[in-house]
């Protein structure tokens, strides 16, 4: 299933990115600060892979405000070279929501996920479904989200992803 992602001019500042790790749970927390409003869906797109891999996008207004790596995919690929691609324009992107379910606070979509990493883990890009052309958006500053030429959500890019905390016991 794929679930509508409109892209809309930019109002405002571009909304601040803070990224927080859970070393417990290998969570990866991404919040946004400042994202305005526009009129969507409040709640959560659910995107569940077949390998269950799990993320969630937590959207304010249609905007996103959030997004959690709950599960990690089973296809993460290290890349030597994972270029940052070149941005066609600052915006946001607003997930609407359905006039014919106005009250759904959260959406599931099942999908193909997979991750692929810079050689230091500070560049993620996890991809919704198959590989297609799409319009990369800089919704915050360190966060980009592809939107294919159907509407679809088609990626999330996180950039200067901080490392993961080093939680080796000490003896």
């Amino acid at each position: 299933m794929q679930f509508e992602a409109r892209i809309e001019p930019l109002t405002g500042k571009l909304p601040k990115v803070s990224y927080r790790w859970d070393p417990e749970t290998d969570i990866l927390s991404v919040a946004c600060k400042g994202t305005g409003k526009a009129t969507g869906l409040n709640g959560t797109v659910d995107l569940e892979g077949g390998d269950g891999s799990f993320v969630v996008i937590d959207v304010a207004g249609g905007c996103i405000h959030g997004v959690d790596v709950v599960t990690w995919p089973d296809d993460i690929r290290t890349r030597d070279d994972l270029p940052i691609p070149e941005l066609a324009k600052e915006g946001r992107v607003v997930f609407p929501g359905r006039k014919s379910q106005p009250r759904v606070a959260a959406v599931e979509v099942d999908t193909a996920l997979t991750v692929e990493k810079n050689q230091s883990e500070s560049v993620l890009h996890i991809r919704v479904g198959r590989q297609r052309a799409a319009t990369v958006v800089r919704v915050a500053d360190l966060l980009l989200v592809e939107v294919d030429k159907n509407s679809r959500l088609a990626g999330l890019w996180f950039l200067d992803v901080p490392p993961f905390p080093n939680v080796e016991a000490t003896a």
